[in-house]
């Protein structure tokens, strides 16, 4: 029966491990998936996507929710937002939204009706142990996989924009009208910084401002030198001057700042992979003497004491991982 069990519990694991694989893989293949355009939105284009779908698809829609709605959840809403628009994921937000709260439930469920038909019973240090395990593969592992692919995007996209801001004072010192200028980036820089500007261009197009367009886009991507950018062109337009050339400098800037924020990246990155290390094995040590020996918790499950012991852990785990992320948040 423990052989059973035990194999039961390691094909739900691999099967949620390869959902999560699968829908990863899609998105990646999504992204690639025009292989012969420069980004994703020429590619939609050419694939005669009209320019009104493709500004919808991959603008996204922020996930409302009504005045009732508490600050933290009204928040956390936001940054799942940001991080999906960072990430290129063009599914639906309350698509997203409702997927991550339906997996916790769906593998709990899995976990006590095994739990049940097996004899095992659902006393209350069960069904919190089921709980956190269906939490930590059904919520807490996709979330991760965001914020990995929306970390890597959005360096990427802070590598691109010196090149993008080079490729523009060329355009202005050839003559073109920044309107022009911007163009040139949408057919000549590859994602996420070609299609981003190609959003600002359509927004533009469709009557939009140019600087409320630029500035939403800085929002999305919260870099600074996004913002550096948007407040020189809105001083340039109102007290005239030579845009080339304060783009030039603060090229100049960017990639001497970039430098120095790489410099301290490696610098701390010792600590980073600790805190890393530190956030990361609890979990996985968990999962996998669960995997390898489910007893080692079903047999203490049931214990009156397990409920606060299990509770007081998994309080300082949180509190631990929100700790080591304030150490090693530097700010360059």
């Amino acid at each position: 029966m423990d052989v059973f069990i035990r194999v039961l519990f390691l094909a739900l694991i691999t099967l949620a491990v390869m959902v999560v694989a699968g829908l990863t893989t899609n998105v990646v293949l999504a992204s690639r998936r025009h292989g012969g355009a420069i980004n994703r939105r020429l590619g939609m284009i050419e694939s005669g996507v009209s320019r009104e779908e493709t500004m919808l698809r991959l603008r996204r829609r922020a996930f409302s929710m009504g005045e009732g709605v508490p600050g933290p959840i009204r928040r956390w809403g936001d940054l799942l937002h940001r991080k999906l628009v960072q990430a290129g994921v063009t599914t639906p937000s309350v698509t997203m939204v409702t997927a991550l709260m339906l997996a916790p439930i769906a593998l709990f469920l899995v976990f006590a009706g095994l739990s049940y038909a097996l004899g095992g019973g659902l006393a209350a240090g069960r069904i919190m142990l089921f709980a956190v395990l269906a939490m930590i593969i059904g919520a807490l592992l996709p979330i991760v996989v965001i914020n990995l692919i929306a970390d890597r995007r959005r360096k990427k996209m802070a590598e691109q924009f010196p090149v993008a801001l080079d490729i523009f004072v060329r355009g202005l010192r050839a003559g073109h009208p920044v309107a022009a200028a911007l163009e040139m980036l949408t057919v000549e820089m590859p994602d996420p910084i070609g299609s981003e500007f190609g959003l600002v261009v359509d927004e533009v197009t469709y009557g939009a401002d140019l600087r409320e367009a630029l500035e939403e886009m800085a929002e999305r991507w919260d870099l600074d030198d996004l913002r550096m950018f948007v407040v020189s062109l809105s001083v340039q337009a109102e007290t005239g001057g030579n845009l080339a050339e304060v783009l030039d400098n603060l090229a100049k800037v960017i990639r001497d700042r970039h430098a120095l924020f790489m410099k301290v990246r490696a610098l701390s990155s010792e600590g980073r992979m600790t805190a890393w290390i530190l956030s990361v094995l609890p979990l996985f040590a968990f999962m996998i003497v669960f995997l390898g020996n489910p007893q080692f918790f079903l047999e203490v499950a049931d214990d009156p004491a397990f409920v606060p012991s299990f509770g007081v852990l998994v309080l300082m785990w949180f509190i631990g991982v929100m700790m080591i992320r304030k150490l090693i948040d530097l700010k360059v």
